[in-house]
């Protein structure tokens, strides 16, 4: 704005000294008296006061304009230099960023390194598989790495024991799966955008996982030394989804008799059988509160019949002090009456 001051100021300083320039031409040319020199004297002199007067004002307006370049790019460099720390922290924190996204990026490669183990893999799947067991399960409620079938070496790796008959129970097996391969694979298909590759991978890993229901139907069912099905752990929820998305929850049970569950879903499997647990403890603990009641029942009874055996013994004693008591005070009533009357005379025949 003050600019803009200056640069008008300075425009009508030219247009003034044009017009008298202008004026002084035709003045001389109309005439060369003194009169017009007199005049043209007084427009000089008013011309360089009013040039003056624009010198002060223009002198002044650029110092109030130096005062506020001042201030204002004082104002702005400090701007610039908070925005620079400003900068320089959040490029510190990138740094830092990236050097954590480094390091995550060489850990999940490390983990792929891990996970294309399948030993490695199967390892995972159990420890967590454990995991879940121990919280949810008591010790005693299951075994680890037991061979279900007599005589077999196949070895599951757990086993929850069901209650059967008395003090007897059968084993639950519980084995787990981890097909990562494959649906590393179909996850590459989905993202690729082929619904031909999908496809194909999808059914590489339906056929794998009927391998696994397959392998574990054979080598750890056979009642009655186990229930007549099983459950297949899957360690990662997408691949319970996937599995139960392509109909495989129906078709292991039917073809294999296998249920399969994810992690969420086998805590929920695992609840049910702790409350079947506690319910056939209570059914035990109030057949056994039968039996006390009962046996409390006949001791009542025989307390009750030697009860009425004493009661009847009291009020027979209770009869016989009634008479000792009636009886024998009137005898001792009358020989004290018999003394009172020997007294009596003796008394009067000494008067």
């Amino acid at each position: 704005m003050n600019y803009i001051i200056i640069i008008l100021l300075i425009i009508l300083i030219i247009c003034v000294v044009c017009a008298i320039i202008t004026l002084n031409s035709f003045i001389r040319q109309n005439s060369d008296s003194a009169e017009t020199a007199n005049i043209e004297h007084s427009i000089n002199e008013s011309t360089r006061q009013s040039v003056k007067l624009f010198s002060d004002i223009v002198s002044e307006n650029q110092k109030n304009i130096g005062s506020l370049q001042t201030a204002r790019f004082s104002q702005m460099d400090a701007e610039i230099k908070s925005m620079r720390m400003s900068m320089e922290r959040h490029l510190s924190d990138m740094y830092k960023g990236f050097a954590d996204i480094s390091s995550l990026s060489s850990g999940v490669n490390d983990l792929k390194k891990v996970l294309s183990n399948v030993k490695t893999r199967g390892i995972l799947g159990e420890i967590q598989l454990g995991a879940i067991l121990e919280e949810i399960l008591a010790p005693e409620q299951y075994d680890t790495n037991v061979a279900t079938i007599p005589s077999s070496s196949a070895v599951v790796e757990f086993a929850v024991k069901l209650p059967n008959d008395d003090e007897g129970f059968i084993y639950l097996p519980i084995d787990s799966k981890f097909p990562l391969d494959a649906y590393s694979n179909l996850q590459d298909a989905y993202e690729g955008g082929n619904s031909a590759e999908s496809e194909a991978a999808a059914k590489v890993l339906v056929q794998r996982i009927k391998q696994f229901a397959k392998d574990i139907h054979t080598k750890y069912v056979e009642p009655p030394y186990t229930t007549d099905f099983a459950i297949m752990f899957l360690p990662i929820e997408g691949l319970y989804a996937e599995a139960v998305s392509r109909g495989l929850v129906e078709i292991l049970q039917r073809e294999y008799k296998i249920n399969i569950a994810g992690p969420s879903t086998m805590a929920a499997m695992l609840n049910s059988l702790q409350m079947g647990f506690k319910t056939l403890a209570l059914e035990k603990r109030s057949s056994e509160v039968w039996r006390v009641l009962g046996e409390v029942k006949s001791e009542f009874e025989k307390f009750y019949a030697v009860l009425q055996s004493a009661q009847k013994r009291i009020e027979q004693t209770g009869s016989e002090l009634d008479k000792l008591i009636g009886v024998r005070m009137r005898a001792m009533e009358r020989k004290l009456r018999e003394v009172e009357k020997v007294e009596s005379s003796d008394f009067d025949d000494e008067i």
